[in-house]
Formats: C-alpha cells, sequence, structure tokens
C-alpha cells in the first residue's frame, strides 16, 4: 500500500457539473517490472514464502541481492477477492522497509475485471491515491506498504473523517484515466444477471435456496431502475465502486487519509459510488438503520461539492441528493447479484447465498422511498 495521501487540510476542487465533470490527466506512470511468475495462494503461508520472497526480489528495486534471511512475511488480511502479506526486510541495525504483496482469490475474474483494473491502477498510483505500485506478475501485485489504521464503519460516520472522504472523493472523481469513458455500471450488473441465473449448487439446500430467486423479477427491477436513473443524467466519473471502511486507511499522526483497493475501480456514475460508500455505513453487521440521513448527507454533499461547504446552493445539493439516493439502490443490485457468484466459485467459508436475499431484500424495503424521491425530483426540475 502507498505513501501518499491526502492530510487533512488539503483543499477540494469545485463542484460538479451535469453529466461530464471536469477532468485531471493523471500523469503519465512510470514504466512497471513485470513477471510471469505465479504464487499458489492455496498453500500455507511457509510454503509459498520461498516463492513470495523471489518475486519480491525480482520487482522491488534495490532488493535483488539481499539474502533471503533477511525477510520476513506476515499476512495483513485474508480479504473476500484477495490475500494480502506484508513483506519486511531488515539488514542489520538499519531500519525497516516494508511492501505490500496482494495475491488475487482464485475465480476473482469472474466478479472482477482484472485487465481493467492493471490498465487503471498505474495511472491512480501516479497521481498520488492509494498504494504506489511497485510490479505486477501474474497473479497479483506488489505495492508500497501504508502505515495508518483501516478505518471502521464508525469512523466513517465521524463528520471530521466523513468531510475528508468527501472532499478526496472529490478529487478522486476528477481524474481522467485513459481508455474507454463509457459507465461501466450497467453492463456489469447485466454481465452479473447473466452468470448469477445459470448456477447449479452441488448443496441440496442452497440449490433449493436458490431456486426461489425470481431472475425475470430481478430483471424488470433492473431495468426499470437504469430507465429511472438515466433521467437524472448523473456526472459521469472515475470511480472507486468499493469505498467501504476496509478500502479506508488513516494515518492518525500525520492526519492523512488513503484510498487503497480500486479493483472494482472504473468509469460509472458519481451518485453510485458515493450511495454505495452510504450503504456501507450499515457495517460488518449490514444495519441498514445506520444508512445516513439526509443531515449528514448534506455534510457530505458541500465538502464533496466545494472548498466551502457553506456556500453550496441548495438546488446542488437537492440533485446529488436524489442521484445518491437512486443509485443506492443499484449498488444493492449490483452487490446482491455479485454475491451469487461468490455462493458458487468463493472457498471462503461465508453465506453468501444469504447476502444476496439481505441485499435484494433491503432494495426491495428502499424501492419505493428511493423511487419517489427520485420521480419527485424530476418532476420539479421539469416544472
Amino acid at each position: 500500500m502507498g505513501s501518499e495521501g491526502r492530510s487533512f487540510n488539503g483543499v477540494a476542487g469545485g463542484g460538479g457539473g451535469e453529466e461530464k465533470m471536469s477532468t485531471a490527466a493523471a500523469p503519465v506512470p512510470a514504466e512497471l517490472p513485470t513477471s510471469a511468475a505465479a504464487v499458489d495462494i492455496s498453500l500455507p503461508l511457509q510454503e509459498m514464502t520461498p516463492r513470495v520472497i523471489d518475486l519480491c526480489k525480482e520487482l522491488v528495486e534495490g532488493w535483488s541481492s539481499l539474502d533471503s534471511s533477511c525477510f520476513s512475511i506476515s499476512t495483513v488480511s485474508g480479504g473476500i477477492t484477495n490475500l494480502l502479506l506484508k513483506v519486511s526486510v531488515k539488514e542489520g541495525t538499519d531500519s525497516e522497509s516494508a511492501v505490500t504483496v496482494r495475491l488475487y482469490g482464485p475465480n476473482t475474474d469472474l466478479v472482477i475485471d482484472r485487465e481493467r483494473e492493471l490498465q487503471a491502477i498505474p495511472y491512480i498510483s501516479a497521481a498520488g491515491f492509494g498504494a504506489q505500485l511497485l510490479g505486477v506478475f501474474e497473479n497479483g501485485v506488489v505495492q508500497s506498504f501504508i502505515h495508518a489504521r483501516t478505518l471502521t464503519p464508525s469512523d466513517m460516520r465521524e463528520p471530521r473523517i466523513a468531510a475528508e472522504i468527501a472532499k478526496q472523493l472529490h478529487k478522486f472523481h476528477q481524474l481522467d484515466i485513459p481508455g474507454s469513458k463509457e459507465p461501466q455500471l450497467w453492463n456489469d450488473v447485466f454481465k452479473f444477471l447473466k452468470k448469477a441465473s445459470v448456477l447449479k449448487f452441488e448443496d441440496d439446500e442452497k440449490q433449493e435456496r436458490y431456486e426461489t430467486i425470481s431472475f425475470r423479477e430481478i430483471k424488470d427491477e433492473v431495468k426499470e431502475l437504469k430507465d429511472l436513473s438515466d433521467l437524472l443524467h448523473a456526472p459521469v466519473v472515475f470511480a472507486h465502486n468499493d469505498l467501504l471502511s476496509g478500502n479506508l486507511m488513516l494515518n492518525d499522526l500525520e492526519e492523512k487519509l488513503y484510498f487503497i483497493d480500486f479493483e472494482y475501480g472504473s468509469y460509472s456514475y458519481r451518485g453510485f459510488d458515493i450511495g454505495n460508500h452510504f450503504n456501507e455505513y450499515a457495517g460488518f453487521d449490514c444495519d441498514y438503520n445506520l444508512y445516513p440521513d439526509k443531515d449528514v448527507q448534506y455534510h457530505f454533499f458541500r465538502n464533496y461539492l466545494s472548498d466551502r461547504p457553506s456556500e453550496v446552493q441548495v438546488q446542488d445539493l437537492e440533485a446529488l441528493y436524489a442521484e445518491t439516493n437512486t443509485y443506492r439502490l443499484a449498488s444493492h443490485v449490483y452487490w446482491a447479484l455479485w454475491a451469487l457468484i461468490q455462493a458458487k466459485v468463493s472457498p471462503i467459508d461465508f453465506d453468501y447465498l444469504g447476502y444476496f436475499f439481505l441485499r435484494y431484500g433491503e432494495y426491495k424495503k428502499q424501492r419505493e422511498t428511493c423511487f419517489s424521491l427520485a420521480q419527485d425530483f424530476l418532476s420539479l426540475r421539469s416544472g
């Protein structure tokens, strides 16, 4: 993870426009070291250690001649789609240096476009967001290590931290990443839907639960939600798309906030990125009663839209409020369908099928309120 961050006294840019936000061209990244080698993620840490050390010697500048005894490796986290390792080097009495090795989980290419990720990460890194990318190998990346703590869901709800997340997100949304600028949200949702609708489970109980799902209903819901959200003409930005607490880090001493893990990043709608972030206020217990109320959202919006929050116009707040809370629904559908695919292919012991019903159930619970909000906003705007 990375050495670049944003301090709390950083300044956000001006407000976003209609349909397309102003963008700042990302610096051209330096050519990266690459390796065709791979690491078997299913191996115990002790058995994969020699291979990880060899990779770091190959990819990290200045490490090629180091003796293997200088290295120590520990697990940072075993995420849902990755295994994160901290690789440290200490020579004699010299200070320790470290990098992070991120190993892709098995079958994650079914839900993550790795080609898209690897195209974007060097530019994101060169622009100073998240980790500095040091090298790429067959099934993962090597990045600089962030000396910071991972935020908790309750941290995200703290007003001062929420304001800083908003400011940084606005800057992130101004990045100009090479490649297609077409929003990928609905393409991804329909791809997930196609994959999720033809699954077969060996476990009879899982198969029985799966067969209660009406994919025709979901397809109709997605089409109706897409049609409604298209009327909002939400700005298209390069979005993080997975801004949960686990992908936010804070160095309390330096007051620097970091965005990390951009594997779901793509061009998408501004409101989706924000609405998805607000859904993550629910935390690990998925308590959606913690979704922020209007006042809390407006605090976020003011800091997102301007470096002078008190001067943001009411109409801009209302527009972003309608946009965010419409795409809030899209977030539930996206991760519900994602969970179905994971239920089939992931080796992780987690009730992904239950998570589908939780997220889709929340979609249905919030549907009427969010649809009405968007329709009322559109009626006022056209009137």
